[in-house]
């Protein structure tokens, strides 16, 4: 998508055109739909090679929004002239421009519903993201979004130089599959151009693995945060996510507080430290706790001096989580760090043996095992209302007076706040 919506060469009156939009309109297509009219959409390169009447000729039925279902990933729950330019129509929809140079990569599982695809790409182009490469979105090998080499090459063709670094790389879902990509991406280089550019990888979940991987190889931060498919194409993506997201993609001194640990445990306090609670600085790392507990022994698991790990997971019963963490500390992990962050553990469940086992009881011999400052309750994972946040970038944990804490972040790349329209992200196109 160019950073206006095409503009078909066709010797077309003027006024014409202006009726026959002016009468699109007034059939009663709601946002969405009119920017499938006119081309302003993720799929316009498609829509540039037809003819203007065969665009005005769809049917409004053929973009009508279907009920999507909500899975496990998603939880919880110019076609005009110089005299009517791309602009105008673009701010009868209450969108603007895109100009933010993005691409997608699908590195785990396909999405399910080519119609929320759609959806996602619409919202992001009105929220001012310029996404050059929609039509990845309609891959699929098995459960993949694509083969591994066609998964792989996402990222590969931005290290080779075949394709030139974006302002953002956005992940499409999570699932299962990035691990399988790992050795076949040249991982210094694409740090080296990511840095030169000033790129920034966003996606949680499964794309931890990349997450890792261009962290411990490539020497570069990414982004904990939705998705395309996970969160943006919704029927209601999360208003709060939403505003998070734009955020961590715009504030270069993202601060988050915490006050309450539920997320992780209600039976937790916020801070479990043998000490006094002090100001630490590190480089925050890890991701969902699943992913980084695979890549245990491996090359692709960022080794950090002082580092301050984050982890979070979803549907995992406590001795599974235990039994992960477990894999991480025999392996070492731990060692050399300064804290453990933990987000979310969401929907672990009871323990069908003895209730009394449950996620409190597991971080808390996890405290005795490491002796780790282990901070709980960090608003981010298979949740709503998530707070995006940088990983791989320089941390500073802060207790406050009352009980709680604040994470500080610095040293990664941001972009321009005004070149977003946040509200767009959730808008009913």
């Amino acid at each position: 998508m160019g950073s206006k919506a095409p503009l078909i060469q066709q010797t077309i009156n003027t006024k014409n055109m202006q009726s026959k939009t002016e009468a699109t309109i007034s059939t009663g297509l709601n946002r969405r739909q009119f920017l499938h009219r006119i081309g302003v959409s993720a799929s316009t390169a498609a829509l540039a090679a037809q003819g203007i009447s065969q665009v005005f000729a769809a049917s409004p039925s053929d973009y009508s929004d279907n009920n999507l279902q909500v899975t496990k990933d998603d939880l919880p729950t110019a076609l005009l002239d110089e005299q009517f330019s791309a602009q105008t129509a673009l701010a009868q929809t209450g969108c603007i421009t895109p100009t933010i140079e993005t691409r997608i990569f699908a590195s785990s599982n396909v999405g399910g519903s080519g119609e929320r695809n759609q959806l996602a790409l619409d919202r992001l182009a009105c929220a001012g993201f310029k996404i050059d490469n929609p039509l990845i979105t309609n891959r699929q090998y098995l459960r993949f979004a694509g083969t591994d080499s066609q998964r792989a090459s996402d990222l590969q063709n931005i290290a080779t130089g075949a394709i030139a670094a974006p302002k953002v790389l956005l992940g499409v879902r999570g699932g299962y599959g990035a691990m399988r990509l790992l050795p076949m991406v040249d991982w210094p280089t694409l740090g080296r151009i990511m840095k030169e550019r000033g790129t920034i990888l966003a996606g949680f979940s499964d794309v931890t693995a990349i997450q890792c991987a261009l962290l411990a190889k490539g020497d570069m931060s990414s982004l904990a945060a939705p998705m395309l498919y996970s969160e943006f194409g919704k029927i209601k993506p999360d208003q709060v996510t939403c505003q998070q997201f734009a955020e961590a993609l715009s504030n270069p001194n993202l601060t988050i507080n915490i006050q309450d640990a539920s997320l992780t445990s209600p039976n937790l306090p916020n801070i479990l430290s043998n000490t006094e609670s002090k100001t630490l600085t590190g480089t925050i790392w890890g991701g969902n706790l699943s992913v980084v507990s695979a890549l245990a022994g491996s090359e692709y698991l960022p080794r950090i001096d002082g580092g301050i790990v984050f982890l979070e997971d979803v549907g995992e019963q406590a001795y599974r989580i235990e039994r992960m963490l477990y894999d991480l500390y025999l392996a070492g992990v731990f060692k050399g760090q300064q804290a453990i962050v933990f987000g979310a553990l969401s929907g672990a469940g009871e323990d069908s043996y003895d209730k009394r086992y449950d996620v409190a009881t597991v971080i808390r011999q996890l405290h005795e095992l490491t002796g780790l400052p282990i901070y709980s309750g960090m608003r981010f994972g298979h949740i709503g209302e998530k707070h995006s946040f940088p990983l791989g970038a320089t941390c500073q944990i802060r207790p406050n007076t009352s009980g709680g804490y604040q994470l500080a972040f610095t040293d990664y790349p941001t972009i321009k706040a005004d070149a977003m329209h946040v509200e767009g992200l959730w808008q009913n196109l």
